[in-house]
């Protein structure tokens, strides 16, 4: 079995990515408290809901990039198939 080494760039990327995430889900908290009128404490209060929305978003934007990467690769190996059989230009 082979070692799998995860690079100092990529835990930082995906730090980065979930930051974001975690950004925009304070963002749709403070829009819920300004669209329901409530106390800005709520902001600090709810942070265990905001962690937990920050997460699932995560999850869709790696699930989105995993989409993303799996049809580059499709289409990549189409491509390189038919260089190698010579379809392409036909």
């Amino acid at each position: 079995m082979n070692d799998t080494v995860i690079t100092a760039a990529f835990k930082r990327r995906e730090l980065k990515i979930w930051a974001v995430c975690f950004v925009a889900a304070i963002l749709v908290n403070a829009g819920a408290i300004l669209w329901f009128g409530t106390h800005w404490v709520e902001l600090f209060t709810q942070i265990g809901y905001v962690v937990v929305l920050s997460v699932l978003l995560y999850v869709v934007v790696a699930g989105v990039r995993l989409v993303v990467w799996g049809v580059k690769r499709l289409t990549c190996r189409k491509c390189r198939s038919a260089k190698i059989t010579g379809s392409h230009n036909r």
